[in-house]
């Protein structure tokens, strides 16, 4: 139904966000200790979120699969996480 939905997508995007806030606390605090746990912390709230839209048939895990070696592609040529 739509209202599910709508609380799916929303939650999603708060989690997202506060996975974003997390990162930056990480650089701004040079990680510290407690700002790598909540990170950790956060990148499980996101990895849930991620499994329930799969359970809600927004995304496969074959179409998560093919954009993670996209995206790969992409980091190897123009970023330097894979140097």
């Amino acid at each position: 139904n739509m209202e599910r939905q709508v609380e799916l997508l929303v939650n999603t995007m708060e989690e997202c966000g506060e996975l974003i806030q997390a990162c930056s606390k990480v650089i701004r605090s040079n990680g510290k200790t407690k700002y790598l746990n909540n990170l950790q912390d956060e990148i499980g709230d996101v990895i849930l979120m991620i499994e329930l839209l799969k359970q809600h048939g927004y995304v496969t895990d074959d179409h998560i699969e093919e954009r993670k070696i996209a995206k790969q592609k992409k980091l190897i040529k123009w970023s330097n996480l894979y140097a």
